[in-house]
């Protein structure tokens, strides 16, 4: 743990200098037109399908009265307030510029005023997928749920609205805080 900690930290302070790694890997990623129908969704998708996982789950849970259904879409929610509320606090604290407002020749596909680091779009679609990974335990769920997370993750940067690292750091704010949800409530169901 405290080795993600100096690794969460590393990464916040390096942020605004962009390596040119990370500029050339947005620039072979993100097409001169992205118009990719494909990727679009993806990235439009993150936000909803993270709040009514938790909110459908937490609704079958009433109609069957499953108290462990219940806890788990609760334990869904928490991970999702968790990495937005993350997300958000980050965002504000260290201002990056989005890549297409700093470089040239990356192109976007719809203008956001919003900071770059990290992706919300991604640490929410991954604190979904984690929580439904952790609760579910099944591979045939798991492994959908991480590729459309990972999927949203690649969508971010082909649209030109994120570099590679704001995607790694959010995934992990995502993961992080799908992992904090499930402990509180391990705890709080063993008390």
């Amino acid at each position: 743990m405290r080795q993600l900690l100096i690794v969460f930290l590393f990464a916040t302070v390096s942020v605004n200098a962009q390596s040119t790694w990370e500029v050339n890997v947005v620039r072979g990623i993100n097409p001169q037109h992205p118009s990719s129908d494909v990727w679009k969704t993806f990235s439009s998708t993150a936000k909803p399908i993270s709040v009514a996982v938790p909110v459908g789950m937490f609704a079958v849970a009433l109609i069957e009265k499953n108290k462990t259904l219940q806890s788990h879409a609760l334990e869904a929610l928490g991970s999702l307030a968790i990495a937005a509320g993350t997300t958000e606090v980050l965002k504000q604290i260290v201002k990056r510029p989005r890549p297409y407002q700093s470089y040239t020749e990356i192109y976007v596909n719809d203008v956001e005023n919003s900071y770059a680091f990290p992706s919300g779009h991604v640490s929410v679609a991954f604190s979904t997928a984690v929580s439904v990974s952790l609760t579910a335990k099944k591979w045939y769920i798991t492994v959908p749920a991480l590729a459309w997370a990972s999927c949203v993750g690649y969508s971010r940067i082909y649209l030109g609205q994120h570099y590679p690292s704001d995607v790694l750091i959010a995934a992990l704010i995502g993961s992080g805080s799908a992992y904090v949800a499930h402990w509180v409530n391990k705890l709080l169901r063993n008390n």
